[in-house]
């Protein structure tokens, strides 16, 4: 039971757990009871619920399982879970434009672009890429982006030949982005901050039309693991902080480099962190699906 995920809707988690034995995922009720319900303690709106469902011989309970998942003081607890029809299910208990919303999401969030490239960037950990990828390099981010990619977008590890913008922000002119990604790969990345601003440069320069946040979080991780013998566990890092302190590194890096040490962990090898950190990476771009820039 290593192998966990967790989900987000509106800004709320949903864990999961992977059950081996029966190919399926496994979803925490309390978290999805907390999404639906809004209350203030959802284990015991779970258990006054579970105990009316008992008494009406619901067949959602008959489908719950109990799984230790990790808590929010980071012990591993055991947790009422249920697959997917279970959760349908549970949600149709809750009557509502959220819950209709939420079977939306629940069932369809996996089938998007997105959702499978959240699923290829799972298996990453267990692929020969981060050792085999060149870390630092231009070519070695084509090849994480190839992967993460490869099969939903033609332009799967292309750098682009189009300008894009987010916002009021331009990035790196195309006409230009050759030049610039030559002079962001040549960079140092001995020490933390040389490798943040490595990072912070590659962000401006955007080399791909879609997805380069995604791609470049990855190949930050293999810089401080290389350079360093660390990795950033992105769990720790909200998404609105984030987003801000990368909105601001434009013009000065101190804010992301003040986020990003204080999430630091030498757990280079933990699958948890490995799955947390991707869990959280397309988290942050939730909201920005179609593109994270608008081609001009």
């Amino acid at each position: 039971m290593d192998k966990m995920s967790i989900r987000f809707f509106d800004d709320r988690e949903v864990r999961a757990v992977w059950d081996d034995e029966r190919s399926k995922w496994w979803f925490s009720v309390v978290d999805i009871v907390g999404v639906l319900s809004q209350s203030a303690d959802s284990r015991n709106y779970w258990y006054v619920l579970k105990s009316r469902l008992k008494k009406a011989e619901s067949e959602i309970l008959t489908n719950c399982k109990g799984f230790k998942l990790m808590a929010p003081d980071g012990k591993r607890r055991m947790t009422d879970c249920l697959t997917n029809d279970g959760v349908i299910m549970l949600a149709k208990e809750f009557p509502g434009k959220k819950a209709n919303r939420f079977i939306e999401w629940f069932t369809y969030s996996d089938e998007t672009i997105d959702g499978k490239s959240k699923s290829k960037a799972y298996a990453l950990f267990d692929s020969s890429l981060p050792d085999a990828a060149e870390v630092g390099t231009v070519r070695g981010l084509r090849q994480i982006h190839g992967c993460l990619f490869g099969g939903l977008y033609d332009f799967a590890g292309q750098i682009r030949t189009l300008n894009i913008s987010k916002g009021r922000f331009q990035f790196a002119m195309a006409r230009f982005l050759p030049e610039t990604l030559n002079t962001v790969e040549r960079m140092p990345e001995r020490t933390f901050d040389e490798i943040v601003d490595k990072y912070v440069e590659m962000n401006a320069a955007h080399p791909f039309m879609e997805g380069n946040g995604r791609s470049m979080r990855i190949w930050l991780d293999l810089m401080l693991k290389k350079n360093a013998a660390l990795c950033v566990d992105w769990s720790k890092i909200g998404k609105k902080d984030y987003l801000a302190a990368m909105d601001k590194s434009v013009v000065d890096s101190a804010q992301i480099k003040a986020l990003l040490s204080s999430a630091l962990t030498d757990k280079t090898d933990d699958r948890e962190v490995f799955m947390k950190g991707v869990d959280y990476s397309y988290y942050y771009e939730q909201e920005d699906d179609v593109a994270d820039a608008a081609t001009q």
